[in-house]
């Protein structure tokens, strides 16, 4: 989590997890290992570092219901509940898909070039860690092409690579955000096209 006031002074924020099969449980089956501790912590990790946020009314707003999902305990409904919470915030008006509903094969490569086919995308973003080890040939032999996703390196984007979303949320307010996201993707969109 970056300061409000300086994207450069940041502190990791963690939530202790329980694996029940070690490293081979999957998100779904993870466990936040104290859930009431963990909530209070990011609670206050999150008050502490956007307090001074003209738009802290919004954040807490939009924060209920993460906060309403560790009681679940379980780390998977905090993950898809914050990012469902920042995408509604922002007008988002996609399908979430389920992994874990769709079929798909072993091996980190052939199980993503699956999943982006049951998704019905022609395109696997992937960011720079993840260029590391994926294979293209799965996703190559169901016609997917696999794009590396870079955010722009300037403006208040500069951070993004970093820190969490919630960072440029509580800088600039959903407005405003959801305003730099369509500018950002009609940009690329017309750089595309004139490709």
């Amino acid at each position: 989590m970056a300061a409000l006031e300086d994207a450069d002074r940041w502190r990791w924020l963690s939530i202790p997890t329980h694996l029940p099969q070690g490293r081979q449980t999957s998100i779904r089956d993870a466990l936040i290992a104290d859930p009431a501790l963990a909530r209070r912590r990011t609670a206050a990790m999150i008050r502490q570092e956007y307090r001074t946020s003209p738009h802290r009314a919004a954040l807490q707003t939009v924060l209920e219901p993460v906060w309403a999902a560790f009681d679940s305990g379980r780390t998977a409904a905090v993950a898809e509940t914050s990012t469902r919470v920042l995408l509604d915030l922002l007008g988002w008006q996609g399908r979430v898909l389920t992994a874990s509903r769709l079929p798909a094969r072993p091996g980190r490569s052939q199980r993503l070039a699956d999943l982006t086919n049951e998704a019905s995308a022609g395109t696997y973003l992937c960011g720079t860690g993840g260029m590391t080890y994926l294979d293209p040939a799965p996703f190559a032999a169901r016609g997917i092409t696999v794009a590396p996703f870079l955010p722009p390196a300037a403006g208040i984007w500069a951070s993004a690579r970093r820190v969490t979303a919630l960072w440029a949320l509580a800088h600039l307010g959903p407005a405003d955000l959801a305003a730099q996201l369509r500018a950002f993707a009609d940009a690329r969109a017309s750089l595309q096209a004139a490709a």
